[in-house]
């Protein structure tokens, strides 16, 4: 009965874990690596295992982080079970699509230039047929919220709500080997509270040994209500100026929340008259029309405002401009635009070309609702460097910056305490962290909850669950 992490055990992203017990290999999560190019670079290295001996993957939300390897995995000779909820299912679809189209863009850039160069070209990561191929083994039958999976022998799942995204799960697994049991639980990505449209995080039940993320181990969140306060500020102030406002955003619940928020705000009078809302980014577009779907998944406000009547994906300033030539026609608008547009780290996307657009202007704002991380354009812009290099053009940075914390979809230091106390579990195993945030989450677990052994999850080093 072994666990081994193979991504996110270095780092945030990459999320990648193996379960093995008795004869059988589940696989938790397979995550694209994101950051600059060292991270990057990771994708096409080695899984660490052979993608052919694994019986099962679970997924436990949809983000790339999670996800954006999947393909590749097929590609490399999985051919065994994925298993998840019904919307991670439709939202990992349109996800992998996406990432094979930006992944087929990027490939057809870099080997221009190396064929300029005389040098060898290379071969995209994964292709749509790959993502096409690999959705072909998502089971049929939908995981539900607390019910219970048998997937093989000796290995039953449970998977809860998470509250990170649209249908996100943290995995609890009963595990027998023998006379052995053990409960395994994994954290996925643990949401943020009071957030708008998705349930809060579940109270977890208990476990023997955890795996848990720590992406914002080392902070609090400020209150979401003091979030729309902040959000509500860079924006009067940047229209006071005579400037757009550019939120670099994750289409995946990111923009779904902040189109609710924006609505809120709008029909409060808090906007002025001729506000012009952008969605740019066909992804989020595609992601918002899955949210639409799903509404069996929202909290109790996001369902009395759908009874009244309110529609926070279709309100008047709000535009979805999916073709290419309506996202250029917004370099037009000089003032009073709010853009939203992809990817939310600012590693490509329509967001940089807008970036491009608004960076030089004084008068406009950046504003980061989401975690940037390192080597990242958006984690350059963040800390204040005057210049930043987008699709190889430099371009000073003289807008305003702004940073509203409380939109982020990660729980708070405060929360994964909570959470990791309500699992009662004497061993707690650290993954998803920067390595400063995670030494400092180990030694705050290990002052504030009562497990007798908090470590950080060593890299393709298994642990034996049996031993503890």
């Amino acid at each position: 009965m072994k666990l081994t992490s193979f991504g996110a055990s270095e780092g945030v992203t990459g999320s990648c874990h193996l379960l093995e017990v008795n004869n059988s290999k589940v696989l938790i999560d397979c995550g694209i690596f994101q950051g600059g190019q060292e991270e990057r670079d990771k994708n096409d290295e080695e899984f660490g295992f052979d993608p052919a001996s694994i019986d099962h993957l679970v997924i436990s939300h949809a983000h790339l982080d999670h996800i954006g390897r999947v393909p590749l995995l097929r590609k490399r000779g999985f051919r065994g079970e994925i298993h998840s909820t019904r919307p991670s299912y439709d939202l990992a679809r349109i996800s992998l699509l996406d990432s094979a189209n930006l992944i087929a863009r990027s490939t057809q850039w870099k080997n221009k230039k190396l064929r300029q160069k005389g040098e060898p070209l290379i071969k995209p990561l994964y292709d749509e047929e790959d993502v096409l191929d690999v959705i072909e083994q998502w089971t049929h039958n939908e995981i539900k919220y607390n019910e219970k999976t048998k997937l093989c022998e000796g290995v039953e799942l449970t998977l809860n709500d998470a509250g990170h995204i649209l249908g996100s799960g943290f995995l609890a697994f009963d595990l027998k080997e023998g006379n052995d049991t053990r409960k395994f639980t994994f954290s996925g990505d643990l949401g943020n509270t009071d957030k708008p449209i998705i349930r809060d995080p579940r109270t977890p039940n208990e476990a023997d040994f955890v795996l848990m993320e720590s992406t914002y181990g080392d902070k609090n969140h400020v209150p979401f209500s003091q979030s729309i306060s902040d959000l509500e500020t860079a924006i009067t102030e940047t229209f006071a100026r005579g400037g757009n406002c550019v939120i670099p955003t994750f289409a995946l619940e990111r923009a779904q929340e902040l189109l609710y928020v924006l609505h809120e705000m709008w029909h409060a009078g808090k906007l002025p008259d001729d506000v012009k809302i952008f969605l740019d980014s066909p992804m989020a577009i595609s992601a918002t029309r899955i949210f639409e779907k799903h509404p069996d998944f929202y909290d109790k406000d996001a369902h009395e405002l759908l009874s009244t009547g309110g529609n926070p994906f279709q309100f008047p300033p709000l535009n979805y401009t999916r073709a290419t030539k309506d996202s250029i026609a917004i370099n037009e608008v000089q003032n009073h635009a709010l853009i939203l547009a992809g990817s939310g780290m600012c590693t490509g996307g329509r967001v940089l070309h807008h970036l491009k657009h608004n960076l030089t202007r004084k008068e406009c704002g950046v504003i980061f609702i989401g975690y940037q991380a390192q080597n990242t354009a958006g984690r350059k812009i963040l800390r204040g460097d005057e210049f930043v290099t987008l699709y190889g053009e430099t371009v000073p940075t003289n807008s305003e910056v702004y940073v509203v914390n409380g939109f982020s979809g990660h729980a708070g230091q405060k929360e994964l305490t909570t959470w990791a106390e309500d699992t009662k579990a004497d061993n707690v195993f650290i993954v998803h962290g920067d390595p400063e945030t995670k030494v400092e989450f180990k030694q705050h677990l290990k002052n504030n909850i009562n497990a007798n052994n908090v470590q950080i999850m060593p890299h393709a080093k298994s642990i034996d669950l049996l031993a503890f």
